[in-house]
């Protein structure tokens, strides 16, 4: 069983990576949180990996942080909820504010997760709720953002997913052009999410 990744970036696509180790390619499959921080093409990488085996297939899934796997594991324990759906999962949330959402029990919020609908969200809450004892709580002092409280941010959104981009790409693209410049207009702040979406 594969558990740990070092090498280079080969080739990268959202929610899917490869990495050359040693002249071996590894094709990883990946939450957008880790594809935005992996780097370019060429770069090194570090990548905690889990190991998934099918009858047909052998899959490889990789996260830059204990807490992006840890989650992963945890969903994939739950019923009717697979690798590709657990990546989904942390792909449409932060992973700290999944935590979050999951100790508050709220299950609007995890429906706004591309995917999940009001069934899985409580399943979720359900099953994680007595397993994520263990998991580092947010730090002290950090806020969560509620989408739904940010106008900017859900502007964005929309005006990305008019223009073609998947929510999730859309909604990482619009966090990143907001941490870069918070005080930015609409318009600088969608010219700043597209060269983003171009990296």
């Amino acid at each position: 069983m594969i558990a740990f990744l070092r090498g280079r970036v080969l080739d990268k696509h959202p929610n899917r990576i490869v990495v050359d180790v040693n002249g071996v390619g590894y094709e990883l499959y990946v939450p957008l949180s880790t594809y935005y921080d992996v780097g370019d093409a060429g770069a090194d990488v570090t990548l905690r990996v889990h190991t998934h085996v099918r009858e047909d297939a052998l899959q490889l899934f990789g996260f830059l942080t204990p807490l992006e796997q840890q989650l992963f594991e945890r969903l994939i324990a739950i019923s009717g909820i697979g690798p590709k759906l657990a990546i989904a999962v942390l792909s449409g949330i932060d992973s700290r504010e999944l935590v979050v959402s999951v100790r508050r029990a709220d299950v609007a919020r995890l429906t706004r997760i591309p995917g999940i609908g009001k069934k899985t969200a409580e399943r979720i809450v359900l099953e994680l709720k007595d397993r994520l004892g263990d998991v580092a709580a947010p730090d002290a002092g950090t806020s969560v953002d509620e989408p739904s409280g940010d106008r900017l941010r859900d502007d964005l959104v929309s005006a990305l997913e008019n223009l073609g981009y998947h929510r999730p790409l859309a909604e990482k693209a619009a966090d990143a052009a907001r941490a870069r410049d918070g005080g930015a207009a609409f318009e600088d702040a969608l010219k700043s999410a597209l060269r983003e979406l171009m990296r």
